[in-house]
């Protein structure tokens, strides 16, 4: 029996309120040497759910754990069925406000790096350049066995034609790219090998009760030792994941900038938390820089 991993989080002390004023975030980026670190809530306004905001999709999806993935062939159709449709919301979501605010501080040279929790690419889709994708990227896929790559879009064409018709209606789409469907709807679903030796596929990204690998972490964590501050955009730190890196920026005295509509597990170690949606945060204060951001994407 292996532990499901920790998806929930309820504050256990008094944290201290958040505050509408993003006037700590431009005096951060005015310094220069910000490191951002950016969760599910700097993508719901491109049209994908956060975890556990207001509405958000854990209330009525559990993800799928590394172990039930590798265990069982029936958790492996469910996962691609489901990601399969999914998959085709993923692709055409466009970045919002504040991906192109992100991408707008880097070419200005006020960062030391941004660090995504997030899986949809929508970073570098706006612009940001050497961003570290600290859970993978759905656009790629990897074989369990041989450990050959390939890219999402190729699978996406093979599964299309093992499953002519398939064209489910769900009833929501989650932030790790799943679609919310019934047993029924998945039925049989067929999954296809990997290309190279007939393996088992995997989206290439850290699924729940999966470690992330250990040199992506001593990356950010060299990150963290080398900026001036850390800024944690639409993140609950629910997971240790991210969370080890508020620490760490905390426990050497470098001021941490949360800005996230709901308190965060990180809030006791921040100089504080901007309480406001994501894009009007980011663009009033690239505002008060006067940073222009615009509405370029990268192709």
């Amino acid at each position: 029996m292996h532990m499901r991993p920790t998806l929930s989080w309820t504050p256990t002390e008094d944290l201290p309120p958040g505050t509408t004023d993003p006037e700590p975030v431009a005096d951060a980026l005015r310094t220069g040497g910000v490191l951002v670190l950016s969760g599910a809530g700097i993508s719901t306004e491109s049209g994908i759910p956060d975890y556990r905001g207001e509405g958000g999709s854990l209330s009525r999806h559990t993800p799928m754990t590394y172990q039930d993935f590798t265990a069982s062939g029936q958790a492996r159709r469910r996962y691609w069925a489901r990601s399969h449709l999914g998959w085709r919301t993923f692709g055409r979501a466009r970045p919002n406000a504040g991906h192109r605010a992100v991408a707008a501080f880097g070419r200005h040279g006020l960062l030391a790096g941004v660090i995504t929790q997030n899986v949809d690419g929508l970073h570098q889709a706006a612009g940001s350049e050497s961003v570290v994708q600290l859970h993978g990227s759905l656009d790629r896929v990897v074989c369990l066995s041989c450990g050959a790559s390939s890219p999402r879009r190729a699978l996406a064409r093979r599964l299309e034609a093992a499953n002519p018709g398939f064209e489910p209606m769900a009833a929501g789409i989650n932030p790790d790219g799943d679609a919310d469907l019934t047993d029924e709807q998945v039925g049989d679903f067929r999954v296809v090998p990997c290309t190279v030796c007939g393996g088992i596929l995997k989206p290439d990204v850290v699924f729940f009760g999966e470690a992330v690998p250990p040199q992506r972490v001593e990356h950010c964590r060299r990150l963290v030792r080398e900026a001036a501050s850390l800024l944690v955009l639409g993140s609950s730190l629910t997971v240790m994941s991210g969370l080890r890196f508020v620490r760490q920026a905390a426990q050497a005295a470098k001021p941490v900038l949360i800005v996230n509509r709901d308190p965060t597990r990180g809030d006791r170690h921040a100089l504080t938390r901007v309480a406001l949606p994501l894009g009007t945060a980011l663009t009033t204060v690239a505002d008060r820089l006067d940073i222009p951001v615009d509405d370029q994407e990268v192709d």
